[in-house]
């Protein structure tokens, strides 16, 4: 296991200590600590960490309006502690994208594997998203090419293969990728009409 980085926020010091100590035993990083949820934002944008692990009930903005944040900006999955599960806390905390919901008191144990799943889960939704934007990407640039394929088809005569290859030719001859040439070709049909 790499050495992963983590930041905990508690408005609790001596809770804040004991978490520290279970997390450096089983060898993980804290780098930051903060008693309330401006100062968790603060030190995950300026110390990147991996993991957030934070009380629910910090004060000023709480445990899960910090989570929801992290989740929109993709800075990094988040643990949040409870004292006590209450009506609706679950769906709050699925609202706000948690990686796991924890009761305070924390063992070791559970605690090893909420944040090697919450890390692990985390690392796989990056890279699927990353995958649905190639995928966007490629999709979008056969459209261009397809788009540019017709244009060149109906005012040169050409068959598709033909086009095609014009186009091919031209991202070789140029070293541009075929979607600039899509594009060009393109703009500068729109341009003559």
């Amino acid at each position: 296991m790499a050495e992963q980085r983590i930041v905990l926020v508690d408005s609790d010091a001596t809770w804040r200590k004991t978490i520290k100590g279970m997390l450096t035993k089983l060898g993980y990083w804290v780098v930051g600590e903060g008693a309330d949820g401006l100062s968790a934002l603060k030190l995950i944008r300026s110390r990147q960490p991996d993991l957030l692990i934070i009380d629910a009930g910090v004060p000023g903005m709480d445990g899960l309006e910090v989570a929801r944040i992290l989740h929109e900006d993709k800075l990094a999955p988040v643990i949040v502690l409870v004292s006590a599960m209450s009506p609706g806390l679950l769906d709050k905390a699925r609202e706000a994208r948690v990686a796991s919901l924890l009761t305070k008191p924390v063992d070791e144990t559970t605690l090893w594997s909420a944040v090697e799943l919450a890390l692990a889960n985390y690392q796989e939704i990056v890279k699927l998203e990353k995958q649905v934007e190639e995928l966007k990407e490629t999709l979008e640039t056969r459209k261009l090419v397809e788009r540019a394929k017709g244009i060149l088809m109906e005012t040169m005569g050409l068959s598709e293969a033909e086009a095609f290859r014009r186009m091919q030719k031209q991202s070789m001859n140029k070293r541009i990728s075929m979607r600039q040439v899509a594009e060009a070709v393109i703009l500068a049909h729109n341009l003559k009409v």
